[in-house]
């Protein structure tokens, strides 16, 4: 088998990248695809071309590092274009929310019903009852409101 692949190395290459083409399929780093796929096109290039061992070498390390290189720009060019997510983040969720106070606030501080949620509520100053109050914050587990104008 070994003599084989000396006579056919483009099969070896080949196999190796269907093999970490495959392994890509159990995580998500995107390292495996670009690595896999490197090994393909120096399959081909081989098939195509023939080349020594070490030339192989050479064109494959510097196939993954350019795709690595590329692959990293392209990450990180995407996530400065989205948008913050808050997704489980309910109180950021919250933020210019409109709500009607039931009760009125104490010492700035009350509670307000939300769904079938109760949320600690702050003002500056104490408001009534039935005040209309937008969400401006979210302080840990208290809500920052002001007066709706």
């Amino acid at each position: 088998m070994l003599a084989e692949m000396i006579v056919h190395p483009h099969w070896f290459w080949l196999t190796l990248g269907g093999l970490l083409l495959a392994a890509e399929m159990l995580g998500t780093s995107g390292y495996l695809l670009w690595s896999g796929i490197s090994a393909v096109v120096v399959g081909l290039l081989v098939w195509l071309l023939p080349l020594s061992w070490e030339w192989q070498g050479v064109v494959f390390a510097l196939l993954i590092m350019v795709s690595a290189l590329l692959w990293y720009r392209w990450m990180k060019q995407r996530d400065r274009q989205q948008k913050p997510n808050n997704l489980n983040q309910r109180g950021s969720q919250m933020i210019g929310m409109h709500l009607t106070l039931q009760t009125a606030l104490a010492d700035g501080f009350g509670h307000v019903k939300i769904g079938d949620s109760s949320w600690r509520v702050q003002a500056d100053s104490d408001l009534p009852a039935g005040c209309e109050v937008i969400v401006v914050a979210v302080e840990g587990i208290t809500l920052r409101i002001r007066p709706r104008i």
